[in-house]
């Protein structure tokens, strides 16, 4: 039955948990009437047109590497159940699971309003990282090609950015990508948490295979667009086992530089997760969460700053030791990568030190 499960779903959350703002609190209910029946119904994606209203968004966050981000999408298609954007469809009064992967929604004047921002004469120029919540990447970018114009225009205006994606999509972009890299205006990472297919296949139903990622990173790189590999989500004892795999592979595809985050689970991603796990792996669930809250201070989620992305005790001091001394071992991160150039913005039609004065 789960077989059959999985074959119609294709996702990753394994229901539809209400968000924490919904206004009416739901539980099924058996009036005796009917057997209860499994709907094996396909869940289609369902995609709404989002006339946003600006599409900048500014962080001041000290444990984020960018103050800038851009997401192109409401979200994502891939389905990751360790994804920590899921609690943000809550505030569309959707469900962070299943509604979350499903039922997304397509900002389509975001290249038209970014062109407007970057205009403004106060505009003061910051690296945007793009796709910084849900992947800009995600399937239906295929059609909507909202990413694509991004890139226009920030390739227009001369802007830096940075992209982190587990999509072979981004392979479309490289005459765009390629021309800003040689002015050291874009760098890419690729999301691999895990080179074994069945559990990446389960982990992120609707992304990239593992070496399918590794290829990205191959096509980056031999198109001399500087790249490195995010080893996201670590999951205690399910994936990080294969933390060194995955470097020795990314460096070896043409990875330079490499990171990590260890899988949080804010608000209702705690239930996603125990619900994805005791149908995938029930006899490792109480080890994983145990290890999970033990990294986390005895709780499901750490949201403090500096501790969130890398969590803290022993397990997560382990992890970060294998990671340092995998990187010296592959030749990852030997030196510092230089900041992207912002000193080549310019909004069109204007001279090259706009942004200066």
């Amino acid at each position: 039955m789960a077989a059959k499960e999985d074959s119609r779903y294709l996702r990753g959350a394994r229901s539809f948990v209400q968000g924490r703002f919904e206004s009416a609190l739901r539980e099924p209910f058996d009036d005796g009437w009917t057997p209860e029946e499994k709907d094996e119904r396909p869940l289609q994606t369902q995609v709404t047109i989002e006339r946003a209203r600006s599409i900048i968004s500014r962080n001041d966050s000290p444990d984020i590497g960018f103050s800038q981000s851009i997401n192109p999408y409401r979200g994502c298609e891939h389905g990751c159940i360790y994804c920590y954007a899921r609690p943000s469809h809550a505030y569309l009064e959707l469900s962070p699971g299943l509604d979350f992967e499903s039922k997304l929604f397509a900002k389509t004047n975001a290249a038209e309003l970014l062109r407007e921002e970057l205009s403004h004469k106060g505009y003061r120029p910051s690296p945007i990282a793009l796709g910084a919540n849900t992947d800009c990447y995600q399937p239906i970018e295929r059609n909507y090609k909202i990413t694509r114009g991004i890139l226009e225009v920030l390739s227009e205006f001369q802007h830096p950015l940075t992209i982190v994606t587990k999509s072979a999509l981004i392979e479309r972009d490289l005459d765009i990508l390629a021309p800003m890299a040689k002015k050291n205006l874009v760098k890419v990472f690729v999301s691999i948490g895990t080179l074994e297919r069945q559990l990446a296949r389960k982990l992120e139903p609707r992304a990239a295979s593992p070496q399918r990622r590794l290829d990205i990173l191959k096509a980056l790189s031999e198109n001399r667009v500087p790249c490195g590999v995010m080893v996201a989500a670590l999951i205690p004892a399910l994936n990080d086992k294969t933390l060194e795999q995955v470097l020795e592979a990314a460096a070896e595809a043409g990875a330079r530089q490499a990171a990590y985050v260890i899988m949080r689970l804010p608000n209702e991603l705690k239930t996603l997760f125990r619900e994805w796990l005791a149908a995938h792996y029930p006899e490792r669930a109480e080890h994983v969460i145990s290890i999970v809250r033990q990294i986390r201070g005895g709780r499901d989620n750490d949201p403090n700053f500096g501790t969130r992305m890398s969590g803290t005790g022993n397990f997560a001091e382990l992890v970060k030791k294998r990671f340092q001394v995998a990187c010296r071992r592959f030749g990852l991160n030997e030196r510092e990568a230089p900041e992207l150039d912002c000193t080549l913005f310019r909004a069109p039609g204007s001279g090259p030190q706009m942004a200066l004065f």
